[in-house]
């Protein structure tokens, strides 16, 4: 088989310490659901949902039928899968013959689900996502009451397996008064449940943010992306983490991502010489450098021309030049021994050195989330230990 030029690795034993720390987090008795959208957030889902499965996790919640169809195809038969975003009118039978469940944030895709569900002789398992503030995706408060009455009446082809909302910037404190407003409304929703007798199955509306720092956000799911993977969802709820513990005995998250290639060449560069094109770097000395085989279209960022740093035989070894579409170069003069084919970490730990996502994030203006949902699902993924 022909190699790929960089390879992702994903840690088994960092995910268990994960899920292990969010378990002590939301308690026992909540289901915890691995939002896997975009690719596993760039984990891959075919690599991630296997692995995610031998740490105890068999709920997955992705943004689309398509997504839906991935997990499907590796996840084993007790996992459950719910779709949270968009499901063409066209893929709702193919979603209630494979049990898939699905949000439903308008009235007029009930109707919809019920005549598939007759159809098929199998009921559809809907969640109604709610409009509590994001003013996203949600039913508005005017359609909830014909929506309960509409469960309540054809309960034997639409199952109300769940009451959401989505909260719009639980990782911030300065959303604090919004988030607050969110929980209100949701819970004034579940009084209508009670009230007209037909109450959901799941109640669900804590992210990764309001799971790790707002305990009453915690009912019967919760829906988990960025922190399962050794993400912080910002420096407010790890801070709040912190106040908790003991910080000298507390493990918290680890990354369970790395990111390599290989050295692709080795040249001298003589003093007064550009590297790559243009005029962007100037060699100051004579220099020696290596060229390594990807670019911005492998998902590494062209913001960091000149400013980033990859690691090579645990050393820290600065880019020059611009990155181009598939190529590199990083400045190697500091470092001994360096061989052709040898390994480089892009993200990751070598030795007592690392390179962290947010050291790509903070010079690129990206989000944690943006950087890795973008790399390209053909760079092959593997677990190790």
């Amino acid at each position: 088989m022909v190699k790929h030029s960089s390879r992702i690795e994903l840690s088994q034993s960092a995910y268990k310490n994960n899920i292990n720390f969010i378990r002590k987090k939301i308690g026992p008795d909540a289901i915890l659901s691995a939002v896997v959208k975009a690719n596993a957030y760039g984990h891959g889902i075919r690599t991630f949902v296997p692995m995610a499965e031998k740490c105890g996790v068999h709920h997955f919640s992705v943004a689309s039928s398509f997504e839906a169809e991935e997990v499907l195809s590796v996840c084993s038969p007790n996992s459950r899968i719910m779709i949270m975003g968009i499901i063409y009118e066209v893929d709702i039978p193919w979603a209630i013959e494979h049990d898939i469940e699905f949000f439903v944030y308008n009235f007029e895709r009930l109707p919809k689900t019920l005549e598939a569900a007759k159809q098929i002789g199998k009921p559809a398992r809907v969640h109604i996502e709610v409009e509590t503030g994001a003013n996203r995706t949600g039913m508005p408060k005017s359609e909830f009451q014909t929506a309960l009455s509409f469960l309540k009446k054809h309960s034997e082809y639409v199952i109300f397996e769940g009451l959401c909302t989505h909260f719009g910037g639980a990782e911030s404190n300065s959303n604090q008064f919004k988030i607050d407003a969110q929980k209100k409304r949701y819970s004034d929703f579940l009084k209508q449940c009670k009230a007209k007798k037909i109450e959901p199955n799941i109640r669900h509306i804590a992210c990764s943010a309001a799971a790790l720092a707002m305990k009453d956000t915690v009912y019967d799911l919760v829906r988990v992306g960025v922190a399962q993977y050794g993400f912080w969802p910002s420096n407010d709820i790890y801070f709040a983490h912190l106040q908790e513990v003991n910080k000298k005995t507390d493990v918290g998250l680890k990354r369970i991502f790395t990111w390599k290639t290989d050295i692709m060449d080795i040249r001298p560069v003589q003093q007064g010489e550009f590297i790559g094109y243009g005029t962007s770097f100037q060699a100051t000395q004579n220099m020696k450098i290596a060229v390594l085989p990807l670019g911005y279209s492998n998902g590494y960022p062209r913001a960091l021309s000149n400013r980033g740093q990859v690691l090579i035989k645990g050393k820290k070894a600065p880019i020059v030049g611009l990155i181009n579409m598939n190529l590199f170069m990083v400045d190697i003069s500091h470092i001994d021994d360096v061989a052709l084919g040898d390994e480089v970490v892009l993200i990751g730990r070598q030795q007592n050195n690392v390179i962290n996502v947010s050291s790509f994030t903070n010079t690129t203006q990206l989000l944690n989330n943006e950087m890795l949902s973008r790399l390209p699902a053909a760079i092959p993924r593997k677990v190790v230990r």
